[in-house]
């Protein structure tokens, strides 16, 4: 049998340009057509599927039991976008598109991780490539599922007399179920019952993903800005927008409700309403103490509202230095530039944080440390535009406060070590094998475990060793090996105070018992500079105050329990399911984790 010949991807040719729906398939334009926009991917040799050697797309219909034919790529012109002269009319229909658009979306999504980390993001599992079924079921569902190494999009009839919804063909399901697998190939122990942030946070994480890439494209903005009810009708379709129009309550109205309204009404039976619920969210210091913001769906909303306020704070800095002449009208198109600039951004920043954030047990005030950390680092001078001051503000509105361990120099940030405030010892570690290797960083670790705040009667184990380039706006390398281990010990009720320094939860009703098993979680982040020398210690340890808040928690929601265990949520379709039937989810805690 001949072999297949092997196109050759140009050494110049970096990007791919891929046809993708902007939003929903029921935001249309003027003349009815849907919002599209074409995106630059990294250009790969692709086999039909798509199926590149990130993501492969398999087209299987488990409930009819049909498997739909893909497009061969290595028999067409792979870097051409096979859609970019279609109707967009013709695209609902067309499952070869379909496949098209979950592979570049899912592409585009992994690439800004990458982009912002300066390394390649692995998965949680063991495979290379992450499995996407763009119509996977017959169901009004999506999601993430990590035995099957898969993102799973169903399909649904809204009535009888109506067509199918795809929702493989909605851009903010997409990306939020790629954030899902991203995040867990990242932080793998932040699916396990933890703390109510740490509940909410995947969700919410993955709410500020999928928005913010939404944002960044400049034909939703566009669209977005041209709808704003308070704008005159001179303006909305012409090329200048009036100051009025840019005043925050108006962005709100045109920009945040405006995709609030737009996201398609019929696919709320599979997102719920995340951003029309966390844009109806009033700034209270009191928030997260509230009783409704306990169940860990609505606890999220306060995190997406937090970052939604400080994205429309920053980008109207920008659009202000577009005015120095103080007319009061500004060009639409440099308007939605900056939105789009100011939205990628904020979205580097988000996931940057990630490196910055501990391995367990994470909370909103130590996201938030991890936020200005990471971004202080690279960019040292934040009063252009002022993200930090932002975030941080917009923050502390909702009652998230940086955690004690901040920096007074960089307020909201991690303390960083100063030289010499450790005793380690760096001598018997090998320099260019502490950036990659495990067992060379868990030497380190073992022999400074004192210094360090490690238990030597706990299970230590390191979970990755991650080798980071980052360039600053001035094109300074910024190089960091960011080391993340976790501690885990088992221990019966009634050693918990004098081993570990933990009181049990008062709890009259159901006393927890001298001999009820108690695993404790710790562990921590390291950040190395390009000198091989630590300059963040970030630790939750397995004994203390951090720890009884997490057992405490963890009993209040049944956890630990022998004869009384609560309903467990097997995966992210049943975490799914619950949040469209805004169901309280605080009693789906199980034992495992949750994928």
């Amino acid at each position: 049998m001949p072999r297949k010949a092997i196109q050759s991807v140009p050494a110049a040719s970096i990007q791919r340009p891929m046809t993708i729906v902007a939003q929903d398939p029921s935001v249309t334009n003027s003349d009815g057509s849907i919002l599209t926009a074409q995106v630059s991917i990294p250009a790969e040799r692709l086999a039909a599927g798509p199926w590149g050697h990130r993501v492969q797309v398999v087209d299987y219909d488990v409930t009819s039991g049909a498997y739909l034919q893909p497009w061969d790529f290595e028999q067409r012109d792979s870097l051409v976008d096979p859609y970019a002269t279609k109707s967009s009319t013709s695209l609902l229909h067309d499952p070869r598109f379909h496949a098209q658009n979950v592979y570049a979306i899912a592409m585009r999504i992994l690439a800004r991780f990458e982009f912002a980390f300066g390394r390649r993001v692995a998965w949680s599992f063991q495979s290379h490539q992450l499995k996407i079924a763009p119509h996977a079921f017959r169901d009004a569902n999506a999601f993430y599922d990590r035995r099957s190494e898969s993102l799973r999009f169903g399909y649904f009839r809204k009535q009888a007399d109506d067509g199918e919804v795809f929702t493989c063909l909605s851009h903010d399901i997409v990306a939020h179920e790629t954030t899902h697998a991203i995040l867990d190939g990242l932080q793998s122990r932040y699916v396990y019952p933890s703390s109510p942030d740490q509940a909410a946070f995947h969700e919410a994480f993955s709410d500020v993903v999928a928005l913010l890439s939404v944002f960044s494209l400049t034909e939703v903005v566009a669209k977005l800005l041209g709808n704003n009810p308070n704008g005159s009708e001179s303006n909305k379709d012409g090329a200048t927008i009036s100051a009025d129009e840019l005043l925050l309550d108006n962005l709100k109205s045109s920009l945040l409700f405006g995709l609030a309204e737009q996201f398609g009404s019929e696919l709320r039976a599979v997102r719920g309403s995340p951003l029309r619920s966390s844009l109806a969210l009033h700034p209270k210091g009191t928030s997260l103490t509230a009783p409704e913001f306990q169940e860990p769906h609505r606890r999220g909303e306060v995190l997406v509202a937090a970052v939604l306020n400080a994205f429309l704070r920053v980008f109207l800095r920008r659009v202000a230095a577009l005015d120095a002449g103080k007319s009061g009208v500004f060009d639409r198109k440099r308007v939605v530039e900056e939105a789009a600039k100011t939205a990628d951004h904020l979205l580097t920043i988000a996931i940057r944080a990630l490196d910055y954030c501990p391995p367990v047990h994470l909370t909103f005030p130590a996201y938030l440390s991890a936020l200005i950390s990471s971004d202080s680092e690279v960019v040292g001078n934040d009063t252009a535009y002022g993200y930090r001051a932002e975030l941080s503000a917009s923050f502390k509105s909702f009652g998230i406060e940086p955690t004690e361990l901040h920096n007074h120099d960089q307020p909201g940030g991690w303390r960083a070590l100063q030289p010499g405030e450790l005793s380690l010892n760096y001598s018997r570690s090998h320099f260019r094998a502490f950036q990659t290797d495990e067992q060379e960083v868990f030497r380190f670790l073992w022999e400074n475990r004192d210094e360090l705040g490690i238990r030597d009667d706990g299970y230590t184990r390191v979970l990755q060793v991650r080798p980071c380039l980052r360039i600053s706006p001035e094109g300074f390398p910024l190089r960091e090996t960011v080391v993340q281990y976790v501690q885990i010990a088992d221990v019966r009720a009634g050693q918990l105070l004098s081993r570990f320094k933990i009181r049990r939860p008062v709890d009259d009703t159901n006393p927890m018992k001298n001999d009820v098993r108690v695993q404790l979680h710790g562990g921590g982040t390291l950040v190395f500079d390009q000198y091989g020398q630590l300059k963040f210690n970030i630790v939750t340890p397995i004994d203390g105050d951090e720890q009884a808040k997490r057992v405490e928690y963890l009993w209040s929601v049944g956890y630990f329990r022998e004869k009384t265990k609560p309903a467990i949520a097997t995966g992210f379709s049943q975490v799914h399911r619950l949040r469209a039937l805004q169901q309280d989810s605080a009693e789906f805690v199980s034992n495992e984790a949750w994928v």
